[in-house]
């Protein structure tokens, strides 16, 4: 029975059930293992009164706030109050704190939940930003439901409120323009365009740096032709042999959780045999910059991951010495991604996604040379690999297609060369 005084939910319940089932209607078909989301509109029954409930509620909480914060404010610039140190200090931290822990995270809230209660914008119209209802789940159960809101453009905030104010921003990166692109001006300003300098009243001052590393001499790149990436023993089986040829050292990089798992599975027994630790991200109970330092202490293990390790390991010298992907890296088809497609490509919504591939493909194979006497092996396990995106590798290095036993002879010679 309910306590006299409560009700059986609050608002924010009712709202969060709401968008679940909103989602649930949408996306029946899908997954239950990956997470889950719909657009906006048309808004499913009961979300737009749930909406309006959790406002109010919302604005209920935010108004004294605000109030509270304004008499607090007052009594600061108030002359006739003689505040000790201490206590000022302790009242401009508390007006601060109701400011930005409370006042701007409603208010963004406020606003998010009124885009409710508009008309969908119509085709072809250019948002500011972009808002979508989602499930996360894991292990096949729903863990959170939300209302989601990003930047359409997300250099917008970045060069407004970080770079604009400040005395001057240097941005550096191996991968910030697309090599591949045949116009070097219309790599620059594409480059320019991923940072948000368009946006800055001055121009970008430009200036490209040539690589201190030979890639042609300290790497291979291989793409294997005759398996199917569709076929988890397949891919197993090769990551497994290209694993052992390389002594370890090897980083396999997956664009599925599920497909990571199950090579896992696979192929741990045997790499445990061949005394080669194996560790995996989304299995082993620990975070990924724990298994990164572990892979970077053990010299012959060898690690799976997903997106965060492509982006953000460094592991020089043998510790890493051989990259496999599963698969080419694409962009997840996301309702946010959508949307960036077909505002931000300029007209070329193909050419935005192998762009995305592609810096991908570039991103990952930096984690293989960190340092100049660096030695690695790249190889990609899936023969739909387009040419176009392999142009995006560094300078110098020369992909070649060719099979797997081939490329596991390849990968045992060119690392045994030290």
């Amino acid at each position: 029975p309910t306590r006299p005084g409560f009700r059986d939910s609050s608002p924010a319940e009712e709202f969060l059930r709401a968008v679940r089932g909103q989602v649930m209607a949408r996306t029946a078909e899908g997954d239950p293992l990956y997470d889950a989301e719909c657009d906006l509109h048309p808004l499913h029954d009961g979300l737009p009164e749930a909406a309006a409930s959790l406002e109010t509620a919302l604005e209920s909480l935010r108004d004294p706030l605000k109030y509270l914060g304004k008499l607090l404010a007052e009594l600061l610039e108030d002359p006739e109050q003689e505040l000790e140190t201490g206590v000022r200090i302790r009242l401009e931290t508390a007006c601060r704190s109701i400011e930005r822990r409370a006042v701007m995270p409603l208010t963004a809230w406020l606003s998010m939940l009124r885009r409710l209660r508009e008309e969908p914008a119509e085709p072809g119209q250019r948002p500011t930003y972009v808002d979508w209802l989602a499930l996360t789940r894991r292990e096949g159960r729903d863990i959170d439901a939300g209302l989601h809101r990003h930047w359409l453009d997300p250099t917008v905030p970045f060069a407004t409120q970080v770079a604009a104010p400040a005395h001057g921003v240097l941005i550096a990166s191996a991968t910030l323009r697309d090599t591949a692109r045949r116009d070097p001006e219309a790599a620059w300003r594409e480059a320019e365009a991923r940072t948000g300098v368009q946006h800055l009243a001055a121009p970008a001052i430009r200036a490209a740096v040539p690589s201190p590393f030979d890639y042609a001499a300290n790497t291979r790149a291989f793409v294997v032709e005759d398996m199917s990436r569709d076929s988890p023993g397949q891919v197993a089986a090769a990551m497994q042999q290209l694993f052992l040829a390389a002594g370890g050292g090897g980083l396999g990089l997956f664009t599925a959780i599920r497909r990571l798992r199950d090579v896992h599975a696979r192929i741990a027994p045997a790499l445990a045999e061949a005394g080669l630790p194996l560790y995996a991200q989304h299995v082993d109970a620990m975070d990924s910059a724990t298994l990164v330092d572990i892979f970077r202490a053990e010299e012959d293990s060898c690690l799976l991951g997903t997106d965060a390790l492509r982006d953000g390991v460094d592991v020089p010298g043998r510790a890493l010495r051989l990259l496999v992907f599963d698969r080419v890296p694409w962009p997840r088809p996301s309702i946010l991604h959508r949307e960036r497609r077909i505002h931000l490509s300029g007209g070329r919504p193909g050419g935005y996604d192998d762009a995305i591939a592609r810096h991908r493909l570039r991103q990952a194979f930096g984690r293989l040379i960190r340092r100049a006497d660096d030695r690695g092996v790249f190889v990609l396990l899936d023969p739909r690999t387009p040419s176009r995106l392999l142009a995006g590798l560094p300078e110098g290095v020369v992909p070649q297609r060719l099979g797997l036993a081939e490329a596991v002879r390849q990968t045992t010679a060119f690392l045994a060369e030290r």
